[in-house]
């Protein structure tokens, strides 16, 4: 049976994907967008389906917005994915912050609690949750220890949707999804830089790349894939949490020296600490350079989860491996800076 879906964030990467997904399985998609980004719908272009989703005006910062949409839209499920998502900007924009991340799920689960409660209702949880993490690899066991006021905003999302369904019975699920990836993820996030920077020097748009950390591991996967984990987290039959990860984590410096050959450089690092410096040896042209200012207050030093659960109950494991998806996001952005398109 045809179902209605709303998705806030449909704009973003995990929305596009999930709308698809829906789409292709004869749902009706509602997309919900702030009205200042309501024109960044790139990404629902490039896979076909921005003509097939429904884009509303939906602020997660104002509950009667909410309550008249649900009212109107009478949604089946609702997939929150609307966020303040950056979080080395947390802390320059902490209040900003916890009213998107932490209060906004908090006002649709107080609406859904009102206007209609078998409404089914998924928040993006994130493994930056577990910061300090207190043991490896991380499940949905492993204590919480944020390390930034974007993970301390979702820790308090995370945990209102739990008293929600522990409360009201509210079919609420939270997905504690690991660091994952696409040629559709921003250019503000790390991976993305990596591969639309690098294309951008071979081309000669820019001389160099600047990060912080490169030390820092990541379980990086594949949005596209994870998408389903998501969905099938809400159609349990009994409301609970999942991680979804891959079980394996790899630096940003690893993510660096798979990305640089597809853009035809030969990668090594010279000097150490903050005058590290990444060398193409074929040019002798110094590719990567290392930037304090990137560095986060309170560093996130390796995260990796434990999906077990999700694989047990709900069938779902990733596919994807680091070399495929570093692989498809360099030869995405090598084509578009080849052929003069938009770096959106």
């Amino acid at each position: 049976m045809s179902k209605t879906i709303l998705i806030t964030g449909v704009t973003g990467q995990d929305g596009s994907y999930l709308a698809k997904l829906m789409l292709e399985r004869g749902d009706k998609v509602v997309g919900g967008v702030r009205r200042t980004s309501s024109d960044n719908t790139w990404r629902l272009a490039e896979l076909g389906v921005l003509d097939d989703v429904e884009l509303i005006d939906l602020d997660i910062a104002e509950i009667t917005n909410i309550l008249r949409t649900i009212e109107r839209v009478k949604p089946d499920e609702i997939y929150n994915l609307a966020a303040q998502s950056f979080v080395r900007t947390s802390f320059d924009h902490p209040i900003y912050t916890a009213d998107i991340d932490a209060l906004g799920p908090a006002r649709f689960l107080e609406v859904v609690r009102t206007v209609n409660p078998t409404i089914r209702f998924y928040q993006a949880s994130t493994s930056e949750m577990y910061g300090k993490a207190a043991e490896t690899p991380q499940s949905e066991r492993t204590p919480f220890h944020p390390r930034s006021p974007y993970a301390v905003s979702k820790l308090y999302a995370h945990w209102i949707t739990i008293n929600y369904r522990e409360s009201y019975g509210l079919h609420a699920c939270c997905g504690i999804l690991f660091n994952h990836e696409s040629p559709l993820r921003g250019r503000e996030f790390v991976t993305r830089k990596i591969t639309a920077g690098l294309a951008q020097v071979k081309y000669g748009q820019l001389k160099t790349l600047a990060f912080g950390n490169l030390d820092a591991k990541r379980d990086w996967g594949f949005a596209g894939e994870y998408v389903d984990g998501i969905r099938r987290i809400l159609q349990a039959p009994q409301a609970s949490d999942y991680v979804l990860a891959t079980g394996h984590a790899e630096s940003v410096r690893r993510f660096i020296e798979l990305a640089a050959p597809h853009f035809g450089f030969a990668l090594e690092w010279r000097g150490a600490g903050p005058q590290e410096i990444g060398v193409d040896t074929k040019s002798g042209r110094t590719l990567i350079e290392i930037d304090p200012s990137h560095y986060r207050p309170a560093e996130v030093d390796a995260l990796v989860g434990a999906a077990q659960k999700a694989e047990h109950e709900l069938g779902w494991r990733a596919q994807v491996t680091l070399p495929d998806l570093v692989a498809m996001m360099a030869e995405a952005d090598e084509r578009r800076v080849r052929d003069g398109k938009p770096l959106n």
